[in-house]
């Protein structure tokens, strides 16, 4: 036996591979099989294996696989499921990533009015653009390092946050910009039922029911 076959081999999420090879025209009821086995393998494989490596590598999947081919396997899931529930939570990040300047100035609106949803939330203070990158990978992090339910309220309560403090801005655009205004109401109501999806998530796996 050669010594490449005698060292052990590091944990992979073996079921990265299947995203690729399901993106396309696919029957959809298999679509919906594999998104539950592929959710199922990360979130089981992160959790068991107890690797910062693996975690990080499992945090930045749509650094690697890009959003297209995560959305095409898990965003058309139900709501209260473990892709759909992963799906929000990567498309969460993802938005951090891309506008944290704006949504920094979303939370910091939205915390005086929502103390509660920031303290389960965890930003750190100030609220500044670098601390919105840091939370939302923390919270991700959790997902495969912590508690999972615990992930999800505190990625709900950041969407609380963001969503009231998005309302508010909008009401200061209006009569000025109303085209803005309007785009950034609908934009906080979309935010709360994202919120409330991730809540009834966190439920449902505290309960054994999130698959």
């Amino acid at each position: 036996m050669s010594e490449d076959e005698r060292r052990p081999r590091r944990p992979t999420p073996t079921g990265l591979g299947k995203f690729d090879a399901f993106v396309g025209n696919v029957d959809p009821a298999d679509v919906s099989e594999v998104a539950h086995e592929t959710a199922a393998v990360l979130v089981g494989t992160g959790r068991a294996e107890h690797d910062p490596e693996l975690t990080t590598r499992l945090v930045h999947l749509v650094d690697e696989l890009g959003l297209s081919t995560v959305a095409a396997l898990w965003s058309a899931q139900p709501a209260v499921s473990l892709p759909g529930c992963l799906w929000r939570m990567y498309v969460l990040r993802e938005w951090v990533q891309r506008n944290p300047v704006e949504l920094s100035a979303d939370y910091r609106s939205g915390l005086a009015h929502a103390s509660v949803s920031h303290a389960v939330a965890g930003a750190s203070e100030p609220p500044d653009p670098a601390a919105m990158v840091t939370l939302s990978d923390a919270i991700l992090t959790g997902v495969f390092d912590g508690d999972l339910a615990v992930a999800l309220e505190r990625a709900a309560a950041f969407c609380r946050v963001i969503s009231i403090g998005r309302a508010h801005r909008a009401d200061d655009h209006d009569g000025v910009d109303d085209t803005l205004a309007s785009a950034q109401t609908r934009s906080a109501a979309a935010l709360l039922s994202t919120a409330q999806d991730l809540t009834r998530c966190a439920a449902a796996w505290r309960n054994g029911r999130l698959d």
